[in-house]
């Protein structure tokens, strides 16, 4: 199945059993002192025994102040050779092949974690993202950045990995000597393409020298930076200049281009958030595919394995690269062999992965997956007891929750019965997939619904159980997973009128609204994604919010996302401003900064303001039976990764 896909490839003279690259990702899991952790080892090591080809390690560090975060691997000194070797050996051990990705972040970089000092770049431009001091390198800082690269590709080889990628992509070191709008130097590095080339140039030579011509040598490039988005269409990186720059690492006898796009400035091209459809910037890998004659590595939210294996059937790509999927699913590439292809967990793109990379460093929490909860944690969590003797296990509700600890109590042996009051799966998830481009949430609910069917899960549906029923079933433990209901207020006087919606009753298809003047009361991304739906349905939609911003809490990429969307229907936005009175089509709300209260009126106002934890007869449940547990927003109200979380630690657990 998927022949294509599953072809033998070779880049220089690395042969890789199929076209599947696991591609770089942070994941904030190494050593506190930069070494390969046990954590690494088998978080790597799941994705090769899933069946991927090649693996490309997450960006490594070359110098000691070019951290990205406190816990990332390192290869500046010859002390991380042994953990390099381990994490090779463990890979191989799975018939893959593992490069690891060589890199300085520059301009990117966080002073914090960097000795407290200015990052090093090839001009003195902050970025706009990281914010941080920046300073011009000198001839001599630069000579030193080469050998600094240089040195730790000879580390990586020495370790047996088989090969290294040079991180030329997303606005680090390299991208920043390679682009015009962030190096604006006059001497030998900067000025023409073959002058910005020259840093990138030198160390491809350097790795030649020192590692062998016969050393597999990648690069990973953003073909184009896309700061149009940020209103700089005539700056930076395009794809026409990116076409010579690939054309000339060829003739420099680099083995294969891994092509990307985008820098901090415009990071929504790079990782994309939702509403990205799958393979939207493939043309960029395909281009630059038809001006070289060396292999090329895609990645363009490629998900689906028949996607993949036709990209490579038409020739538009030679490897189909991704790091979130597998990610979310490390047995991507077994099951999709094996055909069983309805079986994977698709990532959904939310971006839960970079929301927490971002804030490890201060969470002290790793890189996690909002659907695989195994992830990053392979080490701990991949050992399921066969010890639940068919007995019974109770579960109310059918949203994430619920399903995932039916998934796992089935996995343990244990006999699970879902209750469901409606006639589908998936709880909150049947709503979140509603408004425009949030499809991907359906993939999470069809997954679910695989498992379920794969180990013969009981579902009840349209079924509330009474104690009786649960009694009758002399459950071993019940789990409540009845989610949560929307919060309304009952201290705003008119809250209750007929023209008051909630977001169910839009979303749900409930009360349809059609060119009708329509405010929402709230603006997290739940509110502003209903605000997206309701706008593209040619209703008038304002969004009014108490906080001083719009969007409070909302992880920054999935804002600009949604706001982006917005701005098109000319979506109006009112924040710092409470909602005080209801009174028919008159919503009067309270300016937080003057305390002046302003009129505005409506034909229907859609609540957004939050949720509460359903707690419809659980002291009643608690009452009748001994192991009673409460998981998901029935508990606290939380994300997908929190319902998610909940029903597998619970299941894994009991």
């Amino acid at each position: 199945m998927f022949d294509n896909l599953f072809s033998k490839a070779k880049i220089g003279t690395m042969e890789i059993k199929n076209r599947i690259v696991f591609t770089a990702m942070g994941n904030a899991l190494a050593s506190p002192d930069g070494t390969v952790s046990q954590k690494d080892i088998h978080f790597y090591a799941a994705r090769a025994k899933g069946g991927v080809g090649l693996i490309i390690t997450e960006c490594t560090v070359v110098d000691e102040r070019g951290k990205g975060n406190t816990r990332q691997i390192c290869v500046y000194d010859d002390k991380f050779i042994p953990g390099l070797k381990a994490l090779a050996d463990e890979i191989h051990k799975y018939d893959a092949k593992i490069v690891a990705q060589i890199y300085h972040p520059g301009r990117q970089g966080i002073s914090a974690i960097n000795g407290n000092l200015s990052m090093p770049a090839p001009s003195k431009i902050e970025c706009k993202v990281v914010r941080q001091p920046v300073e011009e390198m000198t001839i001599e800082q630069i000579e030193d950045m080469i050998d600094k690269f240089i040195n730790a590709a000879v580390r990586v080889k020495k370790a047996g990995i088989d090969g290294v990628e040079i991180h030329a992509a997303h606005g680090y070191l390299v991208n920043q000597f390679l682009s015009p709008y962030t190096n604006k130097r006059t001497d030998k590095y900067g000025g023409s393409l073959e002058n910005r080339m020259r840093f990138l140039e030198e160390i491809i030579l350097g790795i030649r020298e020192k590692c062998g011509k016969d050393y597999p040598l990648l690069v990973r490039l953003s073909v184009d930076e896309f700061l149009g988005l940020i209103g700089l269409p005539e700056e930076g990186l395009h794809l026409e200049e990116s076409i010579k720059i690939a054309q000339r690492l060829e003739a420099l006898g680099v083995d294969a281009l891994d092509i990307s796009c985008g820098i901090y400035e415009t990071m929504n091209v790079a990782w994309e958030p939702i509403s990205f459809d799958q393979g939207w910037k493939i043309y960029l890998a395909e281009t630059i595919k038809k001006a070289v004659n060396i292999p090329v590595i895609a990645v363009s939210v490629i998900r689906d394995p028949e996607y993949a294996d036709q990209l490579i059937k038409e020739g538009k790509i030679d490897f189909a690269g991704s790091a979130r999927q597998h990610f979310a699913d490390p047995e991507w590439a077994n099951k999709a062999k094996e055909g069983r292809v309805n079986e994977i967990r698709k990532c959904i793109s939310c971006l839960y992965c970079m929301e927490t990379l971002m804030k490890a460093d201060l969470t002290g929490i790793p890189c996690q997956c909002a659907i695989n909860i195994q992830a990053g944690r392979e080490d701990e969590l991949s050992s399921f007891k066969e010890d639940g003797e068919g007995k019974i296990v109770a579960i109310i509700g059918a949203g994430p929750a619920g399903l995932e600890a039916a998934r796992v109590l089935a996995l343990r042996r244990y006999k699970p019965i879902v209750f469901e009051k409606s006639d589908k799966i998936g709880g909150m998830l049947q709503l979140g997939c509603k408004p425009p481009k949030k499809e991907k949430i359906k993939w999470l609910i069809d997954y679910l619904k695989s498992q379920i069917e794969k180990m013969g899960i009981e579902v009840r549906y349209n079924s509330v159980p009474t104690i009786e029923t649960l009694k009758a079933l002399n459950p071993y433990a019940v789990f409540i997973a009845h989610g949560s209901k929307p919060l309304i207020p009952q201290t705003i006087a008119g809250i209750e009128s007929k023209n008051v919606l909630t977001i169910e009753d839009v979303l749900s298809g409930k009360i349809t609204l059609n060119n009708k003047k329509v405010t929402v009361v709230g603006s997290g991304l739940t509110g502003l994604e209903t605000a997206h739906y309701l706008a593209e349905n040619n209703n008038d939609v304002s969004i009014f919010e108490m906080a001083d911003e719009i969007g409070p809490g909302a992880y920054f990429q999935n804002l600009i996302d949604v706001l982006n969307h917005l701005k098109a229907f000319n979506v109006k936005l009112y924040p710092k401003r409470k909602l005080v009175k209801i009174d028919e089509n008159i919503a009067i709300f309270e300016n937080t900064e003057t305390k002046v209260q302003e009129q505005y009126e409506f034909d229907y106002i859609v609540l957004s303001l939050g949720r509460v934890p359903n707690k419809e007869y659980v002291d009643e449940i608690k009452s009748n039976f001994d192991k009673v547990f409460i998981l998901g927003d029935a508990k606290e109200i939380g994300t997908i990764r929190n319902a998610m979380e909940s029903g597998f630690l619970t299941a894994y657990n009991l």
